[in-house]
């Protein structure tokens, strides 16, 4: 929530930086360059981030170095903070992205083969010519498919892009689980059970699958209510959610969600829980509302009367399962957004027969 603003004061031996990042060593840098000066002659305070998700990482330095170029002209401290608007409308955006499926079933109606051709614009980190960030989700499924292919494809425009919360799995989960459940659907399984024989080699995912399941009562929801799943392994953690949501006059409400989530070692419980269901809620919101468009070459939303998010009222009871571990700890932060998307769009099939292909959730897709 917090917006960006960084703190500069330039002076003959040096400079003082205040800043909020993700990335200290590089904002130091970007303010030493700015100024003509050597690193070492910045001294960089880094504060508490009012919220990260990506936008105060390593490339996105914009208004560090916009607070440098003012104090490179003043001999006092310059402060320089975005208003909301400036901040939504000349941002860096999560990379949109297009997927293209196909599958293959054996006799009994389990999946065999699996293929996901991607077009994406690239957050520009390679490896070996793959940018490891825009595939990930897909590339590195924990599913025992015996084909399995991912093919990407870069497709840049002239939007910047950067990271948004969880990146490349958060969109590629929705894509991946959507179709699992497509599968699913055409060989006449049930959507747990696939997923249960095809991480049966995942012993730590399939846990965190059953103990959702159970926790959640699956497939048998209170009246009026329908049911989705989602499994997936993000900032190293295994995670897995049921949503279960109502439709009333194609508005969906998500009523209820169970995660079950296994990091390893924990080291504060009520932290941890903080950020399963923040994430979630996260989630959510770019499920449900989250939307950027543009007109004549301008992004339209401004602030959050215009780009809307999940309010207090809206956030569905959410039952967390913390699976006790001698695991190294891994990641949580990131770890929780991706699988809910899927959850809720399964659990729209289940309830309206009707697959969801594009985010966010409008009631003109379910008509």
């Amino acid at each position: 929530m917090e917006p960006m603003n960084c703190t500069v004061h330039a002076r003959p031996d040096g400079a003082e930086v205040w800043a909020s990042t993700q990335s200290p060593t590089t904002s130091r840098k970007v303010v030493a360059d700015t100024l003509g000066i050597p690193p070492e002659k910045v001294s960089f305070h880094t504060m508490y981030c009012g919220g990260g998700f990506g936008r105060r990482g390593e490339g996105e330095l914009d208004w560090v170095l916009e607070a440098a170029e003012i104090a490179k002209q003043l001999t006092v401290p310059v402060k320089v903070t975005y208003s909301r608007e400036d901040d939504t409308q000349h941002d860096y955006y999560r990379p949109a992205s297009y997927v293209e499926f196909s599958g293959g079933l054996d006799a009994q109606g389990w999946p065999v083969a699996f293929m996901a051709k991607i077009a994406c614009p690239s957050f520009g980190f390679l490896r070996d010519g793959v940018d490891g960030t825009a595939v990930g989700g897909l590339s590195d499924l924990r599913y025992e498919i015996p084909d399995l292919l991912v093919d990407y494809r870069v497709a840049n425009t002239i939007v910047p892009v950067s990271y948004w919360r969880a990146p490349g799995v958060n969109q590629n989960s929705f894509f991946a689980e959507s179709f699992l459940d497509e599968l699913a659907a055409a060989g006449g399984t049930d959507p747990l059970e696939v997923r249960r024989r095809l991480l049966a080699k995942t012993p730590r995912m399939l846990n965190v699958l059953n103990l959702a399941a159970e926790k959640a009562n699956w497939g048998k929801p209170p009246a009026g209510r329908f049911q989705g799943i989602a499994v997936g392994n993000a900032a190293g953690a295994f995670v897995a959610q049921v949503a279960e949501i109502s439709v009333t006059k194609g508005k969906v409400k998500v009523q209820r969600v169970v995660c079950a989530f296994d990091c390893g070692v924990v080291i504060n419980p009520a932290i941890l829980k903080q950020q399963i269901e923040g994430g979630i809620v996260f989630g959510l919101s770019a499920a449900l509302k989250g939307e950027i468009t543009l007109e004549r070459g301008r992004i339209q939303q401004g602030n959050f009367d215009t780009y809307d998010v999940v309010r207090i009222d809206e956030t569905p009871k959410i039952d967390v399962i913390i699976v006790p571990s001698t695991e190294r700890p891994t990641g949580a932060g990131e770890s929780t957004n991706p699988q809910i998307i899927p959850a809720v769009t399964n659990a729209i099939f289940a309830a309206t027969g009707k697959r969801l292909r594009k985010l966010p959730i409008r009631i003109a897709n379910l008509a």
